[in-house]
């Protein structure tokens, strides 16, 4: 039963073992053969568990020891610790020895962290922690000359460690660890019983030493977020879809502009077949004074700093002169989609047709805004993003 038993712990530290070695892969940043190292102070008392001689109180030993382990997961530990018993009493009635230490126990161990084996990694140490722990290592027993040669035995601990994590780094700890110590050589034959068993009950305080991480834990490696990404491709997606209606709409466009040239070139030619007029015009209704350009950006119809002032040389102009009106018409450049563009331009006139009324107080019903659609009235592309606002007096 107890060999079955050490095999399913076996089976339990390497499942763990693999386990935390998928979580390191895919979830945390590499750790360097320098970090996560620890060292523990710890003390407490050893008993025999099933003693030939006398009560609990007649064979307990004080026990103290070190520890310095290496936390190769969040997971997985694994350390060496040396543990002395003291000449404190008899041991199952042999005579007391009159050195201080009777007992000495090195060895290597292994430990499992439950919370992280079952619950998996907070990514930093969680503030109570249960570890499994399991080692074998070497036991030295001072025996009194009048009783024989010191003993030189190999014992296997396994135990429980309850941690407490403190501070906010978490860089201390204090531990309550109990655990039995089995003398399985003892007598020159393998022995898992009671009888060659000694219970300790330690506390011990740990000091977790810094790492390349920053922290006294493993780190996060981030994991990569695609939504951005798929952000642009929808995004690109509807840009490619509203092109190729755009390009639909156009195609009909161009149909009806290549019907209505047709219709302007037969004008055109009945009007060169006509006598010339010539008309004399003595006051020109739109002058340099009276047109003023609001330009925008390309894709809005927001009115930059320093565009506002040709607003408010407009709203200066119609509070100088309160019988004046302005038609404001809007017109964007050939960039992207008809239907948007169309809308653009609109946009563009009321932007300011909204900035006469609300910031200077010119009334609406003296202003006329209204979009024109694309404008080609400019060689330079960019100039066509536009309002242009034509004066008027009563």
């Amino acid at each position: 039963m107890m060999k079955k038993s050490i095999l399913a712990a076996i089976a339990t530290v390497a499942f763990a073992g693999a386990a935390s070695a998928q979580e390191t892969t895919n979830a945390l940043a590499p750790s360097n053969a320098g970090d996560n190292w620890s060292i523990t102070v710890k003390g407490g008392i050893a008993n025999p568990v099933h003693p030939f001689h006398g009560t609990f109180k007649d064979n307990i030993r004080g026990a103290a020891g070190l520890e310095l382990r290496k936390q190769v997961s969040p997971t997985i530990g694994l350390g060496v610790e040396g543990v002395s018993t003291f000449n404190t009493s008899t041991w199952n009635g042999q005579p007391s020895m009159h050195n201080i230490v009777d007992g000495m126990y090195v060895g290597v161990f292994g430990a499992v962290n439950l919370n992280n084996l079952f619950a998996g990694y907070a990514g930093q140490p969680r503030p109570v922690e249960v570890e499994v722990v399991g080692g074998t290592g070497w036991i030295h027993t001072f025996v009194p000359k009048t009783q024989g040669h010191d003993g030189n035995d190999i014992g296997v601990r396994s135990g429980v460690n309850i941690n407490f994590n403190l501070g906010e780094s978490k860089a201390w700890t204090i531990g309550l660890k109990p655990s039995i110590l089995w003398n399985v050589t003892n007598n020159h034959y393998t022995d898992f019983s009671a009888r060659a068993a000694s219970l300790e009950l330690m506390a011990g305080v740990t000091y977790h030493f810094g790492n390349s991480n920053g922290t006294h834990s493993f780190a996060y490696t981030p994991a990569c977020d695609y939504s951005d990404y798929n952000e642009q491709i929808n995004a690109l997606r509807a840009m490619v879809v509203a092109q190729e209606a755009g390009i639909a709409d156009l195609t009909a466009v161009n149909a009806d502009l290549n019907a209505a040239n047709n219709t302007l070139a037969q004008a055109l030619e009945r009007c060169q077949s006509r006598p010339a007029t010539v008309i004399t015009q003595t006051d020109s209704v739109n002058t340099l004074q009276s047109v003023r350009y609001v330009f925008y950006r390309i894709g809005s119809s927001k009115i930059t700093a320093d565009q506002q002032p040709n607003v408010e040389m407009i709203a200066q102009y119609m509070k100088n002169n309160p019988e004046s009106t302005v038609v404001i018409n809007g017109y964007a450049s050939k960039d992207g989609n008809l239907d948007f563009n169309e809308r653009l331009a609109a946009s563009r006139a009321e932007s300011v047709k909204s900035m006469l009324v609300n910031k200077y107080g010119i009334k609406a019903d003296r202003i006329k805004a209204q979009g024109k659609g694309i404008g080609e009235m400019f060689k330079e592309e960019s100039w066509n993003r536009v309002a242009i606002c034509v004066l008027n007096d009563k």
